[in-house]
């Protein structure tokens, strides 16, 4: 089995990746990080692919299995994704990559500016794209959570990992089939949590997990004003803080989802007024704990929570 990166960009990325190891800005973690993929267990080439964040990683690497080199720029928890520069090394990664996963909805713009100046043409998988999200228009980026847009990705990333290496199409059908069972445990925790969610309220502290809320049939009473300045990256008012509070106190939230990941003291504010007035706190992350770790692993430990604090239906 042969790889498809050309000899000059894969000794580029290697450097990078020693470069980057080093480094200890945008968070102090290793980056890119890649997975090889085994050129003695399929008949065919080994693809190379790169994956701009890490909520798609795990979905490329168990598509490719051993006949994907699967490499992502952007893997740690540790970094903000918002305010993620790439350094040289990141940019770099990009180079001589058969196929790149993109996230899109402008979350991973500086992805698609490395991808337009890299060499090479690359076939391209991105999560707005497939769910029909045209560009420039405004929509909530965080496509992961959105439980009907996982299949649609995985048919996508199987389709051109087939079309870019016919010889491995067995190879790449079994890993599809060995990702859709996989998925299960999470399909059936989605569908029990929608009898649980009918009829309740949660509010957030961020909009990271506000497509799940909605596929599972919750109702968002964040208010406005705050929902606002936090989908916007704007600090809250006083007043919107508040009334948030005030939600809280209310009896109007019957879960409150709070992003871990979140920097600054109003996230920790709004936790202990929740606490205070005995609305479970449901913790979730924008990015995987665990870089090499599972997707599904990752979501059920939050749809546990979930289900926890919602308790039986009323």
């Amino acid at each position: 089995m042969l790889s498809l990166r050309t000899g000059a960009a894969a000794a580029a990325a290697l450097a990078g990746l020693a470069l980057v190891a080093c480094g200890t800005a945008n968070g102090g973690a290793e980056r890119p990080v890649t997975s090889a993929g085994n050129p003695d267990r399929g008949p065919g080439e080994v693809v190379d692919v790169v994956v701009s964040v890490g909520q798609w990683a795990d979905l490329a690497r168990t598509l490719g299995g051993d006949c994907a080199n699967v490499t992502t720029v952007l893997s740690s928890a540790a970094v903000d994704p918002h305010d993620f520069e790439p350094r040289p090394a990141d940019i770099a990664a990009f180079d001589g990559a058969a196929l790149v996963v993109l996230n899109g909805a402008g979350y991973d713009t500086w992805a698609t500016d490395a991808l337009a100046n890299a060499g090479g043409s690359p076939a391209v998988v991105s999560a707005a794209a497939v769910a029909g999200i045209r560009e420039g228009t405004a929509a909530n980026p965080h496509l992961w959570y959105e439980p009907d847009l996982l299949p649609r990705m995985a048919a996508a990333v199987t389709g051109e990992l087939t079309r870019i290496a016919p010889d491995d199409a067995g190879v790449f059908a079994a890993a599809a089939d060995a990702w859709t069972s996989g998925l299960a445990p999470y399909t059936d925790a989605v569908a029990t949590l929608r009898s649980a969610a009918a009829g309740r309220t949660y509010a957030a502290t961020e909009p990271v997990f506000d497509l799940m809320a909605t596929a599972l049939g919750l109702t968002d009473v964040t208010p406005q004003g705050y929902r606002s300045a936090s989908s916007n990256d704007s600090d809250p008012s006083p007043g919107d803080i508040a009334a948030f509070q005030s939600a809280l106190e209310d009896g109007q939230v019957d879960v409150l989802v709070l992003n871990t990941q979140t920097e600054g003291s109003v996230p920790d504010q709004l936790r202990t007024v929740a606490e205070g007035a005995g609305v479970p706190v449901v913790e979730v992350t924008e990015s995987p704990p665990d870089a090499g770790g599972s997707f599904v692993a990752w979501q059920l430990a939050q749809l546990q929570q979930l289900s926890t604090a919602l308790g039986p239906t009323p």
